[in-house]
């Protein structure tokens, strides 16, 4: 799939995913080892995409797995129609020999009755494709842990075992992304047969390289601006840290009002863009405040100031 660690980097930049060597290094193994891989970090810093473009990277069918609290293998493998496989039967009374023509066996004859009416989920979606696709397991960490053992079958030998049916074993190996917003720690078990991935919050360049990916047209002052203060915001005690999708909203946002930088009012009119909760947006303000009284103080003391050939706008960072 990838010639190169250089070549990964390169073929999801042209999915406008900008991967550092590390994250390009783990996927290059991925492939060529053949193992899952488990990605840890924050929620909202690219783990789902990065399952999504290698996807795409590759040319393959991206089946998804969304884990949440109470999922069971059942409902991860197949959804089984008893009453429905029941009525079928008596329906085909005088017809059920044209529904087992072929079997050999009384289990090949009830897998094929049984088969009817049974609803695969994307577990055995995945290991019965009859072509090689990407399987994305995200937010592993939401699952109960009796899942995540459930999950260790799957991952070491990519066979699943349906109760009704027996073992099945994965026509072609599926790559396989988990993803993990550290809910709660994984089992080593589980980490054991995965390659392990921990992507965080970029850092400014990289940040701003994102920006200018993603929201074209954005000018290098605004940019700059956004960054700097997301960063700020990102240091202090939030109940949920602005993410990377929330960074480019705001710019879109700001984009669509037509700032150029970022003023003071203009912040305060769309901070909601960043910070869910109103108890982040106070604390984001006390920041915004300090900064704005830094400035002033640094103008008071004398601190050199670039004279501005008109009116200068009240702008958080300039």
């Amino acid at each position: 799939m990838f010639d190169s660690v250089d070549e990964v980097q390169k073929r999801l930049l042209d999915q406008s995913y900008i991967a550092g060597k590390k994250i390009a290094t783990v996927v290059y193994l991925a492939t060529k080892l053949n193992k899952p891989v488990l990605v840890e970090g924050p929620a909202g810093v690219g783990k789902t995409e990065l399952a999504k473009v290698v996807a795409s990277a590759v040319g393959r069918q991206l089946i998804r797995l969304q884990c949440y609290e109470g999922l069971d293998e059942s409902k991860a493998l197949y959804e089984w129609e008893y009453s429905k496989q029941l009525l079928y039967t008596q329906m085909l009374r005088d017809k059920v020999n044209d529904v087992i023509a072929g079997t050999r066996t009384l289990k090949e004859a009830s897998e094929r009755i049984a088969g009817q009416d049974d609803v695969p989920r994307p577990l055995l979606k995945a290991i019965t494709a009859s072509e090689p696709i990407l399987l994305l397991i995200d937010e592993v960490d939401k699952s109960d842990p009796e899942f995540e053992a459930f999950l260790l079958e799957v991952l070491s030998d990519y066979t699943v075992s349906v109760p009704e049916v027996g073992t099945i074993q994965a026509k072609h190996l599926p790559l396989v992304f988990l993803t993990s917003n550290d809910a709660r720690e994984m089992t080593d078990a589980l980490k054991r047969r995965c390659l392990h991935l921990h992507i965080d919050f970029p850092s400014t360049e990289e940040e701003i390289r994102i920006l200018e990916l993603k929201v074209p047209g954005i000018g290098d002052r605004l940019v700059r601006d956004i960054v700097e203060l997301v960063q700020r915001i990102r240091k202090l005690d939030l109940k949920k840290t602005p993410s990377i999708s929330e960074t480019l909203d705001w710019a879109r946002a700001l984009m669509v009002l037509n700032a150029d930088e970022l003023e003071a009012d203009l912040v305060n009119d769309t901070m909601n863009v960043i910070l869910k909760h109103q108890g982040d947006i106070a604390k984001a303000q006390s920041e915004l405040n300090a900064l704005l009284q830094r400035k002033a103080a640094e103008k008071a003391a004398g601190a050199p100031q670039p004279a501005p050939a008109q009116p200068a706008k009240k702008s958080v960072l300039h």
